[in-house]
């Protein structure tokens, strides 16, 4: 049995080493010279390469198509991928938002593990080669055509070439030609956990400012669609990090469903103290105030706040920031308590694709089945990882269905020519 895995990322390794563990004959087909690389951008390079949490909550997360993914990761779910990694050498921790990573904070371990874990199961590489299109004879595949015209025999092909975001490394969107070209549906591409510009000009002056513990809310014309708390950056385009690239699925669904998005039609609310409501929150700020009563307002904030945050603060709350401590009025100290619970921004737009996370649209599942990720048009194609219409929120849903769809491919193709 002659499998041909498309592409060496996440869902590639992991399909190249399940279906040479069942003792198919595999070669894995990458254009880059080296494996894994959008791998080892992941997680800010520490690679965050799934979540502590039950199939049923990582499902939840992908919405509506979350269902297609129960088979996959009913048979290799959070838990067999920490265990896998443990067998093949890379400890790993559970993090804030049970996010899992590996103990050396290093993604390379991670790239480097299944790397191995592929070879050592038999699998063959062939890098630098790039695959144009897939060979179907009687609706069944027969091979994979490089991009040279080479013909490349095979009884299985696994589709495993990633979505259309960060395009350097190697993650073109190929797939998607592909499975076209075979009568697949293909939903259109949007970017999915994706960064975004804000119309103000203070988010972008605050440029390489990280914020932690803090809520971020999210409202579509006024009415809220998202909150989320955690960790988020401030860029010199407007924001980023973690709880703003997951409100941002909501932006960019709403982008695929109305076609458009104007800017100002989305707004951000900063909640900088959400551990405080307002009352203790005033109490607290009258007693910075009452310590530092013989400076200006704007050097009496350091304990509250980061020294950057400072200005943007107090111009939001309208309070001349020349202001001695020990003149701020009761008024005045509610709109600063205020601005400190919802420091507001306009979305102007989000990134372009080629900046996402993660691809948002790709192959339609219900022409996938579940249960083998085997096409339901073409005879021995299966499918893997972000080439599919699934996406998921940061924090190790993608990669762990990434893991879980490639297995799944892996093991039915080889084990499909023993039926």
């Amino acid at each position: 049995m002659r499998v041909a895995v498309v592409g060496a990322g996440a869902a590639g390794l992991m399909a190249a080493a399940a279906a040479a563990a069942e003792g198919a004959d595999v070669t894995v087909y990458e254009r880059n010279t080296v494996a894994g690389k959008k791998l080892l951008i992941a997680g800010k390079g520490r690679c965050n390469f799934t979540r502590d949490c039950s199939v049923q909550e990582l499902v939840d997360g992908f919405g509506k198509n979350g269902k297609f993914l129960y088979s996959a990761l009913s048979a290799f779910g959070p838990a067999d991928m920490c265990t896998l990694m443990s067998r093949l050498g890379v400890d790993y921790k559970v993090e804030r938002g049970k996010r899992v990573f590996p103990v050396s904070d290093r993604a390379a371990d991670v790239r480097d593990a299944l790397l191995a874990y592929a070879e050592s199961s038999g699998a063959s590489f062939a890098m630098g080669c790039r695959i144009a299109s897939i060979e179907v004879k009687d609706r069944r595949v027969a091979g994979v055509i490089g991009a040279d015209g080479r013909r490349y025999a095979a009884d299985r092909v696994i589709l495993a070439t990633g979505g259309a975001s960060y395009p350097g490394t190697g993650s073109t969107g190929d797939g998607y030609a592909m499975a076209e070209a075979l009568g697949h549906t293909v939903r259109p591409l949007l970017p999915a956990l994706v960064p975004l510009e804000t119309q103000e000009e203070w988010p972008r002056s605050l440029s390489g400012l990280s914020l932690r513990n803090v809520r971020l809310t999210l409202a579509d014309q006024g009415r809220i669609v998202g909150q989320e708390f955690g960790e988020m950056l401030f860029t010199h385009f407007g924001v980023s990090g973690p709880i703003v690239l997951t409100l941002s699925r909501a932006i960019c669904e709403a982008m695929r469903r109305d076609g458009s998005h104007h800017p100002g039609r989305f707004t951000l609310r900063l909640d900088l103290k959400p551990a405080l409501d307002e009352s203790t929150l005033a109490a607290r700020l009258q007693r910075d105030l009452a310590a530092n009563s013989r400076r200006q307002l704007k050097n009496s904030l350091n304990a509250l706040l980061p020294k950057a945050l400072i200005e943007p603060v107090i111009w939001q709350s309208g309070v001349p920031e020349e202001t001695t401590a020990n003149q701020v009025t009761a008024e005045q100290r509610r709109a600063l308590v205020t601005a400190l619970k919802g420091m507001p921004m306009s979305v102007a737009c989000a990134r372009p694709l080629e900046e996402a996370i993660v691809t948002s649209g790709g192959v339609v599942t219900r022409e996938v089945m579940p249960n083998t990720m085997e096409s339901r048009l073409v005879g021995g194609l299966y499918f893997a990882g972000e080439v599919l219409d699934l996406d998921g929120p940061t924090g190790g849903y993608n990669l762990q269905a990434a893991f879980s769809t490639g297995r799944l491919a892996g093991i039915s193709s080889a084990r499909s020519g023993r039926l």
